[in-house]
């Protein structure tokens, strides 16, 4: 039997994907949801890396950076971001910051205080763009508020 080719693509990240995951959680103790997305190219913390907390169904996207430690004051703290979420492109989650569940963080953005739940945020540093949102799977937005 013959595959195409995307399934054969399509396959392969899976398998990539799960492999990740099971490294990140078994060998350096980060909480990682079922049925997260991580970028290959997102940077996660390895100074403190059970710091890390991600909720079930959330993507994280390339060039994220998540931190969970303070170089200049020795702190070393948990970072969390709750479920249903998307993290934008290129975002900085700074050590010690909460992102409640089924929020969107804009591409970019700087997040320096805690994020409640049902919020988009955006900019340097991330501010409150939209509440009271509902996300599914990877963050996407219910289609009845996406306008």
């Amino acid at each position: 039997m013959q595959y195409p080719i995307h399934q054969v693509r399509n396959n392969i990240y899976h398998y990539r994907t799960i492999l990740r995951r099971a490294i990140l959680t078994r060998y350096f103790g980060m909480t990682i949801g079922e049925n997260t997305r991580i970028s290959s190219k997102a940077r996660l913390d390895y100074t403190n890396p059970r710091g890390v907390h991600i909720g079930a169904h959330t993507s994280v996207t390339f060039d994220v950076a998540i931190l969970t430690h303070d170089f200049v004051n020795n702190k070393h703290v948990d970072t969390h971001i709750g479920a249903y979420c998307f993290i934008g492109a290129g975002s900085i989650i700074m050590p010690g910051v909460t992102i409640g569940d089924h929020c969107i963080v804009g591409a970019g953005s700087v997040v320096t205080k805690d994020v409640p739940d049902c919020t988009i945020v955006a900019g340097n540093p991330a501010r409150i763009m939209r509440s009271d949102i509902m996300t599914t799977e990877y963050g996407i937005l219910t289609p009845e508020l996406q306008s």
